[in-house]
């Protein structure tokens, strides 16, 4: 994201200078207005909520720990329990079943397995962390064409496991590769010819596989299209109510909460060409993590990230590039003697940003971790140097190379802010060795950065252009490469899925790091995918992200 230069114009033979032509954006408004402001949580009902859940996730443990049940019916209730959102409440008895079935693990005990099951234990043991080898699929490859076998083509249920499956492929897993290019062909040919559930199953994976979905949404949408395979077990039905209708109470309220502080903050009123997209970031960083043991650290991310927005927009969409330079050697200075250099439109924000980080960081000393809050400061003043660099490019017609590019594009995709800041506030495992490892930049956090950038791109670069805006990652690429805009976008897309790769790989055991850290990583990925596998969600809210937000805040979840 990069500013469009407008420089103020001088009047002829006069000394009177006129207001700045800026390159408003005119973004589309909010479409929630104040909606969320009103709601008023009844905590005596969260409580009953909670009080509920206690008996069936005693039945629903008990079921997992049962030394009797086949271990393919156990792996099947765990990817249930897995898809509905609550492998964090059974995650010590899920981890050790999983071991000692793992450890159990024989290619030939999959000899008489059929296609949907071999998925499906397949995906539970990826999902969380185990590498079964993708060689549990060589059976359902023809031998002597090396295709996969003509028969598999009528298990519609098989097949689309087999696509679910190899989302979670590795590099050099090339039969998974093969199965998702398989498998998406065969579904797409017989989607329109399916009834029911299946139908549903099949068009909401191929329109987003789970593995790439926002976890919540995910959820609900498994709760709703899989009743048959929810319903083996009452009490994972009932459970899984009561969890549904527990979260949404008290994720209405850490919306009505950012919802009441952004009003208060008047940025609408001291900055009114940004993006009014409160519901829309609250979403996202619940994306991250929607345990409610987050609850604070998503009404911190949040603010953070509305810090964000605001500064994006002053830079892209009405700051002249003097005011772009004034204002980011503010915040690198980070001191409130700084204000009197900015313009008196952007004092406010300044002030309260100094302020929020102010208060955090006393908070969190008091806890001992103030260095996440640190961390988080540091990467708002780099992004702001990034929104530079890409100012000045603009300002002087610059199409930077791909490499340079990516450098500089890495940092302004504002991923390094949100991810930090995702940190703040989720308490002791968020150790000096975790803050640490972030700093070493590891390959997982790499890939998920440069599918945050080139998502991004792929979806807003025509955008861009329309509006003046300096080159995008697909620009840069045709220029430095020499291909066509359709090859550089296919480049990109391949960039894209080889990262989707290492994503799945640094989630596997043995781990640098607790999957605790590692999940926001990978869900900040996921929530990229959901908010620009289609168009610009965030910008233009009117699809995704509203039918998400309407579906977890607006409507009633299932009784």
């Amino acid at each position: 994201m990069a500013a469009v230069e407008a420089n103020g114009t001088l009047q002829a033979n006069t000394k009177t200078t006129t207001e700045p032509v800026r390159p408003l954006a005119n973004f589309p408004p909010s479409v929630w207005g104040d909606r969320f402001l009103s709601f008023s949580l009844d905590n005596t009902e969260l409580e009953g909520y909670a009080k509920a859940m206690e008996e069936p996730k005693e039945e629903v443990r008990r079921l997992i720990v049962n030394p009797t049940m086949d271990s393919n019916k156990k792996l099947s209730l765990i990817y249930s329990v897995h898809r509905l959102g609550l492998t964090y409440l059974f995650l010590q008895e899920i981890e050790a079943q999983l071991d000692i079935i793992f450890k159990a693990f024989k290619l030939q005990d999959y000899d008489e397995v059929d296609l949907y099951t071999t998925s499906i234990n397949f995906q539970v043991f990826r999902h969380l962390g185990h590498k079964l080898p993708c060689d549990v699929f060589n059976k359902f490859k023809d031998s002597s064409s090396g295709t996969f076998k003509e028969s598999i083509t009528n298990d519609v249920k098989g097949m689309l496991g087999l696509y679910e499956s190899a989302q979670l492929r590795l590099r050099g897993e090339s039969i998974l590769d093969e199965a998702s290019a398989f498998t998406v062909t065969q579904l797409k040919s017989v989607v329109n010819t399916l009834e029911g559930k299946l139908a549903q199953q099949v068009l909401q994976s191929l329109k987003r596989p789970f593995h790439q979905g926002m976890p919540m949404v995910e959820a609900r949408f498994y709760f709703s299209n899989y009743d048959e395979e929810c319903s083996t077990h009452e009490s994972l039905v009932k459970l899984a109510k009561l969890h549904f209708n527990y979260l949404q109470l008290q994720q209405k309220e850490e919306l009505r909460i950012v919802s009441k502080w952004w009003k208060d903050m008047r940025f609408q009123e001291t900055t009114p060409y940004i993006r009014d997209r409160v519901p829309e970031i609250y979403l996202w960083i619940l994306g991250l993590y929607f345990e409610p043991r987050y609850s604070l650290a998503r009404i911190i991310a949040t603010k953070i990230t509305l810090f964000l927005v605001v500064l994006d927009d002053t830079y892209d969409a009405y700051a002249t590039i003097e005011e772009i330079r004034l204002l980011t050697d503010a915040i690198n200075r980070w001191d409130i003697s700084a204000i009197e250099q900015i313009p008196e439109y952007i004092r406010p924000f300044y002030k309260i940003l100094l302020d929020e980080y102010a208060e955090l960081e006393k908070q969190l000393a008091k806890e001992g971790r103030a260095k996440s809050v640190i961390a988080s400061k540091e990467a708002f003043q780099d992004i702001a140097r990034g929104y530079l660099e890409e100012a000045e490019w603009t300002s002087s017609g610059y199409v930077a190379s791909f490499p340079e590019y990516m450098k500089n594009g890495l940092i302004t995709s504002a991923y390094n802010v949100i991810s930090k800041s995702a940190l703040v506030g989720m308490g002791e495992m968020v150790s000096e060795d975790a803050l640490a490892w972030y700093e070493s930049h590891p390959k997982t956090l790499q890939a998920s950065e440069l599918i945050s950038r080139l998502q991004d791109d792929v979806m807003t670069y025509q955008f861009e252009r329309e509006r003046g805006q300096s080159a995008t990652g697909v620009d840069s690429y045709i220029k430095t490469y020499g291909v066509s805009e359709k090859e550089a976008i296919f480049e990109l897309n391949k960039m894209i899925e080889n990262a989707w790769k290492d994503i799945n790989e640094g989630c596997l055991k043995p781990r640098e790091v607790s999957m605790d850290l590692l999940a926001p990583i990978l869900n900040l990925a996921r929530m990229i995918d959901v908010v620009y596998r289609y168009d610009d969600g965030f910008t233009f809210p009117g699809k995704t992200m509203k039918e998400y937000i309407t579906l977890l805040f607006v409507g009633s979840s299932p009784m």
